[in-house]
């Protein structure tokens, strides 16, 4: 196997080492996040870190790079508290990536994509219409991580609409079933599918498939 010190990366151009650091640790999540200014301007950005922090309370958490330059999903959630996330499919891929261009805080990405923003029940920030898991949520807190300067968001979710195929009687939702994406370091998509799913280890008992 090749093999690569944090000296050798460190001296890595730039490029290089955003590509290799990114994709080394594994697929990640695809998500929209969508927010909405004071001034009425509807934002949406792709995130790659959201991630599942427990299940009672219902909550997540995703990482908001260094605030050196403007950063309008951090500012609107900071100031409007809320927010949602919704899943990236197979046909959308190519418009999700371009919510990474950096437009200014007036622009509205869902004016420069095919995304239409969808309004539910009243709430008052938009979600991305046809995405098939969408969840509504409120900021709770922030951590400053030292080390590199970024920010981990908590938030707990309050609404949670998904296409009712993909549930399975005990709650699992199977995001195959929808075309959910992955993405693979910044600029991969990949389009997981079912192997198996297992039942709860348990020690000195042996593992069995639920298909």
């Amino acid at each position: 196997m090749k093999h690569i010190s944090k000296a050798a990366i460190s001296e890595m151009e730039k490029i290089e080492r955003l590509n290799l650091i990114n994709s080394c640790t594994g697929y990640k999540s695809a998500n929209l996040i969508a927010t909405k200014s004071v001034e009425g301007i509807a934002n949406v950005a792709i995130f790659s870190s959201i991630t599942h922090l427990g299940s009672n309370p219902a909550m997540i958490g995703f990482i908001v790079r260094p605030n050196t330059v403007p950063r309008d999903t951090y500012k609107n959630i900071k100031e409007t508290g809320f927010f949602t996330v919704n899943h990236i499919t197979q046909k959308i891929i190519a418009d999700a990536h371009h919510t990474s261009a950096n437009y200014d805080s007036d622009i509205s990405e869902f004016n420069k994509t095919d995304f239409e923003a969808e309004y539910k029940n009243d709430l008052e920030i938009p979600f991305v219409k046809d995405s098939p898991v969408q969840l509504y949520c409120k900021y709770l807190n922030e951590y400053r991580i030292k080390e590199n300067d970024t920010i981990h968001i908590i938030a707990t979710i309050e609404h949670l609409f998904f296409d009712e195929n993909m549930q399975h009687k005990d709650g699992w939702l199977q995001l195959d079933k929808a075309n959910v994406v992955a993405i693979n370091g910044l600029d991969g998509y990949c389009l997981p599918k079912l192997i198996d799913r297992f039942q709860y280890a348990r020690p000195n008992i042996e593992t069995k498939s639920f298909l």
